[in-house]
């Protein structure tokens, strides 16, 4: 076993994210190599570890030779620990690096396929497994974790509970063919596309109930803003009324981004996104708009739509752009909405619904609607919808039982992440994404 000396032991190990604390300190860094640069006289490390980059300085004057020597032999991706100390950096954006004086090599790497150079994006998601160590990635995805985290603290300050709802279903809420099927010990099952029938259970026990885990579509879709397999928070709420929901999801949003503002301050300068214009979409209330009326705000500026069709990517930009910041988009017709929505007290033809659109082209991040009550009306919807009334024979029991008015909506974690951090598409928004032509790695 090697000796370790005392005075080797009493040298704090840090993370770089933590570099601002130990200025002017010796310290140890358990680290990657990302690329190096140099002279006969200097070596210039970028490092990470995880919680951050910064640099690394190794001078030959300074330190034995065979540190310079391992310094200068270093490939990168190679891990490694560090020891040296902690100097203020006013070039960097990070504003500190470490002067290096030690060198460890835990892990050496060779021939690490993502260099420096410029790369298509096919080949960068072959290597995702890689990828996810470099900056563009990095950044996205620590913005996804304060989401994640923002979105548990903000339900629970509501007095929400979390429920875990099936992954495997017989059924298909959405009423849509697009499902993945599989066997279930002889009977037939599909992944789970919502939570939300599970959430309206579960509002009906404890009142404010929100599910968040992993939603599947077996759509057919290339756009930047689908996925196959992507998360979902489905909040649902008893005794709430569609306005109430409504101002529950323009909080829940706003709190979300100026979580990201507070917390992730250098993740954004890394993505380069306009902060003052993420802080412009916290200013509350959302505007709201029917869809009577963005129909006709469409085609008076040219738009080949007609009322009764869902809007598309190019009308979706176009509204939301139009507003300059998130806008609401309420009532649309109840031909083109799911069984379970709420009729319209003074129209049969609409919903009381609402999708919020975001701007810059990011379209629907949120579609929700009160919930109808009505057991006769719901269990005659789902015999037109051709779904299988035995199968959905739980959710009706919801309606006999002491039913109240209740609404719920749901929102799109990786369209969220999107959004904010400014990608342009929704797979940089999840680890590992899954489309129709990526099942790997």
């Amino acid at each position: 076993m090697p000796h370790i000396s005392m005075t080797e032991q009493t040298i704090p190990m840090i993370q770089i994210k933590d570099a601002s604390k130990y200025v002017g300190q010796r310290v140890k860094i358990g680290a990657w190599l990302r690329h190096k640069r140099g002279s006969g006289k200097m070596a210039f490390l970028q490092l990470r570890d995880g919680s951050g980059f910064f640099q690394g300085v190794v001078a030959k004057a300074d330190v034995p030779e065979d540190v310079f020597e391992t310094a200068k032999e270093l490939k990168q991706e190679t891990s490694m620990y560090v020891y040296g100390v902690i100097h203020e950096d006013a070039r960097s954006d990070f504003g500190y690096e470490i002067k290096i004086d030690q060198i460890e090599v835990i892990g050496e790497s060779h021939d690490y396929p993502i260099t420096p150079k410029e790369h298509g994006t096919e080949f960068l998601f072959d290597e995702r497994h890689l990828y996810l160590r470099h900056i563009k990635p990095y950044a996205t995805l620590k913005i996804r974790n304060t989401i994640i985290a923002a979105t548990y603290e903000f339900f629970n300050k509501e007095g929400f509970i979390k429920l875990d709802a099936p992954l495997l279903t017989g059924s298909a809420p959405e009423g849509t063919t697009e499902l993945f099927e599989t066997d279930y010990f002889g009977q037939d099952a599909y992944l789970s596309q919502t939570g939300q029938l599970y959430a309206e259970a579960g509002a009906m026990a404890f009142s404010r109930v929100f599910t968040f885990g992993p939603a599947f579509r077996a759509e057919k879709s290339k756009t930047r803003r689908h996925l196959n397999e992507f998360w979902m928070i489905e909040p649902e709420m008893a005794f709430f009324h569609q306005e109430q929901s409504l101002e529950l999801q323009e909080r829940y949003v706003a709190f979300l981004i100026e979580k990201v503002l507070e917390e992730n301050d250098q993740e954004l300068d890394m993505l380069k996104r306009d902060k003052e214009l993420l802080k412009s979409y916290t200013q509350l209330p959302f505007p709201r708009i029917s869809y009577d009326d963005a129909i006709k705000l469409l085609q008076d500026n040219d738009f080949d739509v007609e009322w009764g069709v869902d809007f598309g990517s190019p009308e979706e930009t176009f509204l939301a752009n139009h507003f300059s910041k998130p806008v609401f988009v309420v009532n649309f017709p109840k031909a083109i909405k799911a069984f379970y929505m709420k009729r319209h007290p003074e129209r049969e033809d609409v919903v009381i619904s609402a999708d919020l659109l975001a701007p810059e082209g990011y379209g629907e991040i949120i579609g929700g609607s009160e919930r109808d009550t009505d057991y006769d009306y719901l269990k005659e919807r789902i015999i037109n919808d051709g779904l299988g009334v035995e199968e959905y024979q739980w959710y009706l029991d919801l309606r006999k039982y002491g039913s109240v008015p209740h609404s719920g909506f749901g929102l799109g974690l990786e369209r969220m992440v999107t959004f904010v951090t400014g990608e342009e598409h929704i797979r940089e928004a999840i680890p590992f994404p899954r489309t129709m032509n990526r099942l790997r790695p």
